[in-house]
């Protein structure tokens, strides 16, 4: 990532770019996967758009609450310690994966979520394209 114009803009607004792009993805998704569920569940009428409605919001919100607490906490460490590597990913994962597991309320699963997203989102930031 350039570190230029990173360190220039707020980091409430690369939140907010993050939270519509990624949030948007999630919407996609959960339209392609809701609809497919809906069949599944043979479905039909009032209760399959009831049922996409439902699961197409909850996908986009939960993509877009991972992807606003992720880009801040990222954003706010890298700028507090000075330094563009991984460990700001990897502690922003974590945050933003306790954020998203804590909504279960089962400590297990809060530590789970932690230990993925956080190992998940330091590799996927040190990855360079081909």
């Amino acid at each position: 990532m350039d570190t230029e114009w990173y360190n220039d803009v707020p980091c409430s607004s690369i939140a907010v770019e993050s939270i519509i792009s990624i949030a948007t993805g999630g919407l996609i998704w959960g339209s392609c996967a809701a609809s497919y569920d809906a069949n599944q569940r043979g479905l039909t009428g009032i209760h399959r758009a009831s049922f996409v409605a439902k699961a197409v919001g909850k996908y986009g919100f939960q993509c877009g609450l991972f992807a606003g607490i992720f880009s801040f906490t990222r954003c706010r460490i890298q700028r507090y310690r000075k330094k563009s590597d991984w460990v700001n990913a990897l502690v922003a994962g974590g945050v933003a994966g306790a954020a998203i597991g804590a909504g279960s309320r089962n400590w297990k699963q809060v530590a789970v979520m932690t230990s993925v997203l956080s190992g998940f989102c330091a590799i996927a930031d040190q990855s360079r394209p081909i």
